[in-house]
């Protein structure tokens, strides 16, 4: 067999037969732009659904072998051996390549089993699987390979890699235009990094990193990645952000994929708004990787939910940032039914917890501090409001760490 992939768009491809089968393959003709005429008595509701949306064209009769004419490609899953044999006579004649549903060996063409990967750009890398005629162990092969398209490989535990598998090499290898990635790296674990930021990863010239993001997932990059530390500690920001900014524009023009790797989610308190405004007036292409936010999966992996029926129906996540610079209107704070969630909050929470309390906030509310979420020195400190500043300073509590503030967190374990 020659392993070939067809551009359809435009082309007529026949369809014959209304059933489950041929459904799938009309879809993923659909998927590739075909032409697509599909001849049956009677069609399955996929099939239907597909018709009534104007995605096809349905005859409601039986196949004959004049519908091969005009065809580029003829696909025949009518169930009746006899009537598939007639059209791939048909199409024979005709020079025509037909793929038979029911008779893989009496086929001119075979339909492999497919995993496709979106790359960043609008590419997408397409794996096709025959393994000798075998469908069933084509689709164990496909899946197989998916996962080693995204980095979740057989063996991993805990987000790793196995060591014996190497990442699937994604990267571009030809020169294209630059663009810039922004991938939210979730709480620190590399098992919380989402498939597609994994995927964005494996595609990336230059990772630009922040110390809160997984950095274990640098070890599986390409030797010849660059990866740029741009890393914040509290009272110490050796890059500020307006060069981080520059730094992911100036790459990018020069023809590169820069992925920007931040800590849980680039939305939700991660600059990532101001860096795809900055890529945005700069004329770069900007996407982004939603990742799980520690607002909520800190406290989740102490045994906190941040809302819990009966307790509390809604959160607010703030800064702790905000505290020191006196934009947190404390008397707004206190008088919310719910839980307060506060990221960067641990320098600041003396401030936090007495503007609460002056504003008339039960000094018996329950507060959590969890350090290190999701890493081996996860450790979880709680006292009431009233005390809370006090036993963790006595505890030595420093950050990275979320403050829950709330009935919920007397879940904690």
């Amino acid at each position: 067999m020659l392993p070939l992939h067809l551009d359809v768009t435009g082309r007529r491809v026949l369809v014959a037969g209304g059933g489950p089968v041929a459904a799938r393959r009309a879809a993923d003709l659909v998927a590739a732009g075909a032409d697509v005429v599909v001849v049956a008595p009677q069609l399955c509701e996929d099939l239907a659904d597909l018709a009534g949306a104007g995605a096809l064209v349905h005859h409601a009769r039986a196949a004959v072998a004049a519908d091969v004419e005009g065809a580029w490609l003829v696909h025949t899953a009518t169930g009746d051996p006899g009537t598939d044999a007639a059209l791939a006579a048909a199409a024979e004649e005709r020079r025509t390549w037909c793929v038979r549903a029911d008779d893989a060996a009496a086929s001119t063409a075979w339909t492999p089993a497919v995993a496709r990967r979106d790359l960043a750009g609008g590419g997408e890398v397409v794996v096709s699987v025959t393994a000798g005629r075998d469908p069933r162990r084509a689709r164990h092969l496909r899946e197989a390979l998916g996962r080693w398209l995204d980095g979740a490989l057989d063996g991993a535990q805990d987000g790793a890699q196995d060591p014996a598998v190497e990442p699937a090499p994604l990267r571009r290898r030809r020169p294209g235009p630059g663009r810039v990635t922004l991938v939210g790296g979730g709480p620190g674990d590399s098992g919380l990094l989402t498939l597609r930021g994994r995927r964005r990863l494996a595609e990336a010239d230059l990772v630009v990193v922040d110390r809160l993001a997984p950095l274990d997932v640098l070890d599986e990059l390409d030797p010849e990645v660059e990866v740029v530390d741009v890393g914040k500690t509290p009272d110490h920001h050796p890059v500020p952000q307006h060069e981080i900014n520059r730094l992911l524009v100036e790459a990018a023009r020069t023809g590169r994929h820069v992925v920007r790797l931040k800590g849980g989610d680039p939305f939700v308190l991660g600059r990532g708004g101001e860096e795809v405004l900055a890529c945005r007036e700069a004329g770069v292409e900007v996407e982004v990787v939603p990742g799980v936010t520690s607002a909520f999966a800190v406290p989740a992996a102490a045994g906190i939910p941040v809302t819990h029926r009966g307790t509390a129906r809604a959160v607010t996540v703030l800064s702790g940032h905000d505290t020191s610079t006196g934009e947190l209107d404390h008397a707004a704070l206190a008088r919310l039914e719910g839980t307060l969630v506060v990221l960067m909050g641990v320098s600041t929470l003396p401030a936090l917890a007495a503007g609460l309390l002056a504003h008339g906030k039960d000094p018996v509310t329950p507060v959590a501090v969890v350090e290190d979420g999701w890493r081996p020195s996860q450790r979880t400190t709680t006292a009431p409001l009233a005390d809370i500043a006090a036993v963790a300073a006595a505890r030595g509590v420093r950050a990275p760490a979320v403050v829950v503030v709330g009935e919920v967190a007397r879940m904690a374990r």
